[in-house]
């Protein structure tokens, strides 16, 4: 079998992580009893095998100047076919891959870019960006619509390096296929850090942090890649997009606003020069708890309008807690937490503390203050107590799924944000309209849990996880049905309620049609979509994300519209 063009670790093609990954025995334990608690437990689907697939042979030929840098390998057709929802990783399991992309390209410079582009073009193919292949909500999908002559991957995974340092200006020029751990190790001997971690920091690119608005790890002012863009570096289909380098310009609309978020449907970003900072020195910390949801959220929407700026803010209901080993069930969690490179934090964490006693919080002095004498340490020394142990269950849950959907489990998060005077109204009517949907599908009560990712002035981002009882038959199409109608529930009930239908997950094909295409003024449908046909004049870019292509038929829906 001919050999993957891929120059990284294996990858599990049908799930999270690398293959030679596992689960530790005291998580395979806890999880056992939360299959117990949904489907009552059931044998497990058995991992797919390459073998196992049958895959239509690959439409069309790259040039013969191409064909080194293209593969059709059954590994890397899987491996680019389907990103990391949920849904994809049941259809994984079902052996359900009817239309895998026909070629995945593996360009090492631009010059190899521009001459696939000039191929796409002329074989009437669509062109679907890969990064680390992380979507949640079908942006990388490559079963797309219309009447394209084959579908082409292009994986930036070759593109990875940090290219140029500005110390004064505190910025990186860095490619747009350089995975988190690859730029962050680069900037480490400077250092210097972008320090934007979203929990698939192991496995995602600056290019699609930037292409999808990305939220990392700053729960407060920080929150979204956006903060840290100086200029982007875009190959479109029309030719080469570059913004002007610059701190700041009131000079006409933003070419890089209009960039961010634009999910590959515009070209593909191979490098952009990003704002970095000095890594941090001094850190304080506290886990803070509440006896109920409405006085946490007092407490938490006081912190964020005080302008303290917490690096981590994050409120678990008690669900959550419970859910993630810091909580009884019984008590709201804060996980708060500040970092700065140049001062100690006393008088932050101090002032902090005071507002949340303000609102009846609680937490251990003793450690608070334990935290403020660790100044200097690295990261790793700070994950102790429930800020740690919360951490280090939020990097770890989505190697989970590949324990409990093969068991029948329907495990999934969506996310929103609301206003601060909303927001209450959305928590009651999310978990009405959830659990009642869960209900529905399953016939069996869920587990409905909330937290917050970021925080801002005027609402929060409430980020919500669902258990239920998927199939205990091995029924892979039934869990898939039951899972759909949960999942349309929840869309609907975040956008009816006055949120947004993704505050950090991007919007792909899976969340156009029951919250984007409701959200957006369809009069700035029209617009984006007139500056794709500048930049895409053929509609080959990402067909079906964010906009329609009339002309060659491919229109959003996903599998939440299969």
């Amino acid at each position: 079998m001919p050999e993957s063009l891929a120059h990284r670790r294996e990858l599990r093609f049908w799930g999270w992580g690398y293959v030679d990954e596992e689960l530790a025995p005291a998580e395979e334990t806890r999880l056992t009893e939360l299959v117990a608690l949904t489907t009552g437990g059931s044998a497990a689907v058995t991992a797919p095998r390459l073998e196992e697939f049958s895959l239509p042979a690959p439409r069309g030929r790259p040039p013969v100047a191409l064909a080194s840098i293209c593969s059709a390998t059954p590994y890397d057709r899987l491996t680019h076919a389907y990103g990391k929802s949920f849904a994809d990783g049941v259809r994984m399991l079902q052996r359900a891959v009817p239309r895998p992309p026909d070629w995945v390209a593996f360009p090492r410079d631009e010059a190899q870019l521009e001459g696939l582009l000039a191929w796409a073009d002329s074989a009437a193919a669509a062109v679907i960006p890969f990064g680390g292949g992380t979507s949640v909500c079908g942006g990388v999908e490559t079963a797309v619509q219309g009447d394209y002559g084959l579908v082409l991957s292009i994986d930036l995974q070759y593109l990875n390096r940090v290219l140029e340092l500005d110390r004064s200006s505190r910025a990186a020029l860095i490619e747009g296929g350089a995975l988190g751990p690859e730029l962050e190790a680069a900037l480490k001997p400077h250092q210097l850090t972008l320090r934007h971690f979203p929990q698939s920091f192991q496995f995602s690119t600056l290019g699609g942090w930037i292409a999808t608005r990305a939220g990392g790890h700053y729960a407060t002012q920080y929150t979204h890649i956006d903060d840290f863009v100086e200029s982007i570096r875009m190959l479109t289909p029309s030719g080469l997009l570059e913004s002007r380098r610059l701190p700041g310009s009131g000079a006409g609309p933003s070419p890089d606003r209009m960039l961010l978020g634009s999910e590959g449907t515009l070209g593909l970003i191979t490098r952009a020069w990003m704002r970095v900072q000095d890594r941090p020195r001094f850190r304080a910390s506290a886990s803070v708890r509440f006896a109920d949801m409405t006085s946490a959220c007092s407490a938490v929407r006081a912190i964020s309008q005080a302008a303290l700026f917490p690096s981590n803010c994050r409120l678990l209901d008690p669900v959550e807690a419970l859910i993630n080993g810091v909580g009884d069930g019984t008590s709201a969690v804060l996980v708060l937490a500040f970092e700065s490179a140049d001062h100690p934090l006393d008088a932050w964490l101090t002032r902090a503390l005071e507002l949340m006693a303000d609102h009846g919080g609680e937490w251990d002095r003793e450690a608070a203050q334990r935290s403020l004498r660790s100044a200097g340490a690295e990261e790793g020394e700070h994950r102790q107590g429930e800020a740690g142990a919360w951490r280090n269950q939020f990097l770890r849950a989505p190697y989970y799924r590949n324990y409990l959907t093969p068991r029948g489990v329907i495990a999934d998060t969506f996310e929103t944000a609301i206003t601060w005077d909303r927001f209450e109204a959305l928590y009651q009517g999310v978990q009405e309209a959830v659990g009642r949907a869960i209900r529905e599908a399953t016939g069996a009560e869920g587990m409905l849990s909330c937290r917050f990712t970021h925080v801002y002035p005027d609402g929060p981002a409430p980020y919500f996880t669902f258990y239920a009882r998927g199939t205990g038959s091995g029924d892979m199409a039934a869990m898939l049905g039951r899972w759909r109608q949960i999942k349309l529930a929840a869309n609907e009930a975040v956008t009816a309620l006055g949120g947004t239908v993704t505050h950090h997950h991007a919007v792909g094909r899976d969340h156009r049609p029951q919250g984007y295409d409701r959200q957006v003024p369809p009069l700035f449908q029209a617009a984006f979509a007139g500056a794709r046909a500048v930049l895409d004049p053929r509609g080959m870019m990402n067909p079906g994300v964010l906009v329609d292509t009339p002309g060659r038929g491919a229109v959003g829906g996903g599998v939440l519209g299969a």
